[in-house]
């Protein structure tokens, strides 16, 4: 087998014109800077290669000079096709001005294409994008006027619409890894991401085209642990060993052990944010935190809600994720955005992404630049500033709930927060984010409003929520005026619902109990009261107690509720997937004796676990608590219809 390391001049020397290049990185992460250098060098020095294609899902760049931006060189790129383009923007200077071809695709659909590519498929069929300016309908993605191919279809399929996503043709892979031997097999152990290398490095594979991978050390022969290859050399034909101020772990750090899983690091030590208007609206933001879910943040304020979680203890209870593909842990900001540390599991974008278009996602907090009535987002296209939409289409169309997050007005504003905690705007933002229509949409509110998708917008001052029609303002702040800080603020008038003033504890500075306040919310989502039959019913079905909080808490919300009904109520509880701590066992039992023994006339219990049955009627009965359980909810009306006054509906 031939030895395949070479110099990043002879690797690149061997790209023709109008190949199709495609090249990894998220940010600074996972992106090839000794490839990308050496192909703008080869240019500027022979004005060769010419027309190439460009194919990208996230930017790999740093928003200056670093990544694709050495690529925008007139001649040298013809058509660039990417997912995110705001840290690329020499490049998105050419395509706004017309001087190339260039197309805003989703990140995760770009990401699976190269599967496609891979796999000879025509392309991608999804409904990602529909209502959105990647909608045939309102532009299919193109850029600018010199884009004419069409590279998406509106379809009917058993009369529902989806789109469907031409695959590229792929024939230069550049990519990144941390170790190669020299048949080319690759390792990526201390790299933050594994992004779409492999995906990438087939499709150009099968397309009999060139696969070049950058890395910082070369491995003997034989000597790489095969379960750790992540690319393998029959892929591979050219490795280039980078120097090490080209192969930075990210563009702000150069290596961090906890960003490639090496180490564990205390979060709870951070330092907690200081109490402005972005830390007031990711407070906001966190209460909406569904403890068990998994859930997505974006870039901007959306950040601050991670830190404000951690800051409260409840990381233990939620699982972060971002789309490059981080399962847990705590996401990082800035030009460390993509990277994570104390994470879970590593899977690769594409991976994620299916994740995320399945509707993985019990909750997604993004940023907002630009809100219209009807609910429409705006984060990708304002006037000659091209920021692309990234993930953010395929994340907040199929999250189940979504909170986007941002300030009222931008440029400028300021605003204090009295001892009593009022909220004061001291001074009004020069541009207004809630506009009469937004200039791209990013987020279909129409579409979602169909889907019945719960959609939140949360600002320092307000929270407005999506409902059939538009926009309905939902929540003042403590001090604020409606008509003066926000109707005023506005470029239309929004609908007004019952509103609510905004929770008091996220204007003070000390912390809020989030914890203790999202158990009770979760656990009374799970109560309902038929009035009419005086019976309360509690759907504990995959409920988990695992510590001394979670006894308290159903502690704390039966009795709220129980009080405030005034008499005792006939109890039904469904324990099916219930799972109790063996540790938290004797006081979570002698908590559901002393409620029977005060508030309710009856109780039923079911569930379809022997084990839990057993141990329910075992646990009671030592507590002189009558132990009415059973198999099935059918079994459990019966019983409940023999002995008591009400009638519990199969």
């Amino acid at each position: 087998m031939r030895d395949k390391i070479t110099t990043a001049d002879e690797a690149i020397a061997l790209i023709r014109d109008r190949d199709v290049v495609s090249c990894s990185g998220f940010v600074g992460i996972g992106t090839p800077e000794a490839l990308i250098a050496a192909l703008e060098r080869r240019f500027v020095q022979t004005a060769t290669p010419r027309d190439l294609g460009l194919v990208f899902a996230a930017a790999p760049g740093d928003g200056q000079e670093r990544g694709l931006n050495r690529l925008a060189h007139e001649g040298l790129i013809k058509r660039a096709v990417g997912g995110h383009w705001a840290l690329v923007p020499k490049l998105a200077a050419l395509a706004t001005a017309n001087r190339i071809e260039a197309y805003n695709l989703p990140l995760g659909i770009i990401s699976n294409l190269y599967r496609d590519a891979a796999a000879h498929r025509a392309g991608t069929l999804s409904k990602v994008g529909l209502g959105t300016f990647v909608d045939p309908c309102h532009g299919g993605g193109r850029i600018n006027d010199a884009t004419t191919e069409p590279l998406v279809r509106l379809m009917q399929i058993d009369g529902e619409e989806w789109l469907f996503y031409k695959a590229p043709l792929i024939n230069v892979a550049l990519i990144r890894g941390t170790t190669a031997d020299p048949a080319g097999n690759v390792t990526m152990e201390r790299e933050a991401l594994l992004l779409d290398a492999q995906a990438a490095a087939m499709a150009a594979r099968n397309a009999n085209g060139l696969v070049i991978v950058q890395v910082e050390r070369i491995a003997a022969a034989g000597s790489l642990d095969p379960r750790q290859v992540v690319v393998p050399g029959v892929l591979v034909d050219c490795v280039v060993l980078a120097p090490p101020e080209a192969h930075q772990q990210t563009y702000a750090t150069a290596y961090n052990a906890a960003f490639s899983g090496e180490v564990r690091v205390p979060v709870d030590r951070l330092a907690p944010a200081s109490l402005d208007e972005r830390k007031l609206i990711a407070r906001r933001c966190a209460f909406e935190l569904p403890l068990g879910g998994v859930i997505n943040l974006g870039i901007g304020v959306p950040e601050v809600v991670a830190a404000v979680a951690a800051e409260e203890r409840v990381l233990d209870h939620l699982t972060l994720t971002a789309e490059p593909g981080v399962i847990g842990g705590m996401p990082q900001g800035g030009l460390d955005f993509g990277a994570a540390v104390n994470t879970q599991a590593l899977l690769h974008q594409n991976q994620q992404f299916d994740f995320y278009d399945g509707g993985g996602l019990d909750l997604a907090c993004l940023g907002m630049a630009e809100v219209d009535r009807l609910g429409n987002v705006n984060v990708s296209r304002f006037g000659s500033r091209l920021a692309g939409a990234g993930g953010f289409i395929n994340i907040s169309q199929n999250a189940r709930r979504l909170v986007f997050a941002g300030t009222m007005t931008a440029g400028g504003l300021e605003m204090a927060i009295d001892a009593d905690g009022r909220v004061r705007i001291t001074a009004e933002g020069r541009q207004r984010k809630f506009v009469p229509a937004v200039q791209q949409v990013t987020f279909s509110g129409e579409q979602a409003a169909r889907r019945g998708q719960p959609v939140l917008y949360v600002t320092e001052r307000c929270v407005f929520a999506l409902e059939p029609g538009g926009l309905t303002l939902t929540e003042v702040a403590p001090g604020i005026d409606v008509e003066r800080d926000i109707l005023a603020q506005m470029d239309f008038v929004p609908r007004i619902g019952e509103l609510k003033t905004m929770d008091a504890r996220i204007a003070r500075p000390r912390p809020m109990q989030l914890l203790a306040a999202l158990l009770d919310l979760q656990m009374a989502d799970r109560l309902s009261y038929d009035a009419e039959r005086k019976t309360l019913f509690a759907n504990f079905e995959g409920l988990s107690i695992r510590s001394a909080e979670d006894v308290n808490s159903v502690r704390r919300v039966f009795e709220a509720l129980c009080q405030r009904i005034g008499e005792r109520v006939a109890l039904v509880v469904n324990y099916d997937g219930f799972k109790l701590d063996e540790a938290q066992a004797d006081a979570y039992f002698e908590m559901v004796s002393e409620l029977q023994a005060r508030y309710y006339s009856t109780a039923v219990r079911y569930t379809t676990s022997a084990f839990m049955r057993a141990k329910l009627g075992a646990e009671l009965s030592a507590r002189r608590a009558a132990a009415h359980v059973f198999e099935t909810h059918s079994e459990a009306a019966d019983f409940a219809a023999r002995h008591s006054a009400f009638r519990l509906d199969a």
